[in-house]
């Protein structure tokens, strides 16, 4: 995979719930991309002050169309980046990078495979979902927010899976309480090897947990901040235990999106562990 920079250009804007669904025309990204890619856009504009390109997870491509390969990304607008970016009308022009990042690795036998998404997070598991079927493998869902109206991806989640269980944390729909409530009892009753996340880093460690208690095998996609999305500037790092048992602080958005869940030391991630690899000595410490 070699990421690419193009000018590309807004195709569709539409409104899906609490979120926006923004879907581009971007030549030599569309055919590259895999679930778990994520592309960075540059944002406010050829006069704005603001530098930083914003990561997106890539929620659908379609290789080959009227106007070329289309990547379509799903926001919710916070900052003034996104604020900007709700603003951009068909045949606007915007700047992407991609595809960037490592992806989901797909087994490599038919398996029962668990998908898990927190609010618009779930976007990148339409699309492993999509590949998972096409491998023979049994795809269940469980897809949780805080309100109705912040979950993501309901109908594209039972189009293509055996069950589909709904979480809210005010009950207005689905069962009420959070994702790490309803995935224990489908594991024990599907017995599913392998469980996809993508969500906020603390429904990741629960669900990596919850996941590791039932011997399953977690493959988690974090959301922390990227900055510049090609491993330059360092803001995006977080405590990773590698094959030789040793913690490093590694790049989310080379070396991840996509890390194994028992690897990540989620309760340590802000913070450089002291037996981490590299960590400035502690005071006192000879």
């Amino acid at each position: 995979m070699s990421p690419v920079q193009v000018r590309g250009e807004v195709l569709s804007l539409r409104r899906v719930g609490a979120y926006t669904a923004l879907t581009m025309v971007a030549p030599g990204i569309a055919e590259q991309s895999r679930p778990g890619h994520f592309v960075a856009l540059a944002v406010g504009g050829d006069d704005t002050s603001m530098l930083l390109r914003r990561a997106f997870s890539i929620f659908r491509v379609q290789e080959r169309g009227v106007y070329g390969g289309t990547v379509e990304i799903v926001f919710a607008p916070h900052g003034r980046g996104t604020r900007w970016m709700t603003g951009l009308r068909p045949h606007d022009p915007v700047d992407i990078v991609g595809p960037l990042g490592r992806s989901f690795a797909l087994p490599r036998e038919p398996v029962t495979a668990t998908l898990v998404g927190g609010g618009y997070g779930s976007a990148p598991l339409f699309a492993l979902g999509d590949q998972l079927r096409q491998r023979g493998c049994r795809v269940d869902f469980v897809l949780g927010a805080a309100t109705e109206d912040r979950i993501f991806g309901v109908l594209e989640a039972k189009r293509m899976s055996t069950t589909v269980a709904i979480t809210t944390e005010d009950g207005s729909l689905g069962e009420r309480g959070r994702v790490s409530d309803a995935l224990p009892a489908l594991l024990e009753r599907t017995g599913s090897p392998v469980v996809y996340a993508c969500g906020p880093m603390g429904m990741l460690q629960a669900v990596t947990e919850i996941a590791e208690a039932a011997g399953a095998h977690s493959q988690c996609a974090v959301e922390e901040s990227m900055a510049c999305g090609i491993g330059v500037c360092m803001t995006c790092v977080l405590p990773v235990v590698g094959d030789d048992g040793l913690t490093r602080m590694v790049r989310s958005c080379t070396e991840g999106p996509v890390f194994r869940g028992d690897r990540v030391r989620w309760a340590d991630i802000g913070t450089v562990p002291a037996d981490c690899v590299g960590a400035p000595e502690q005071a006192g410490a000879h």
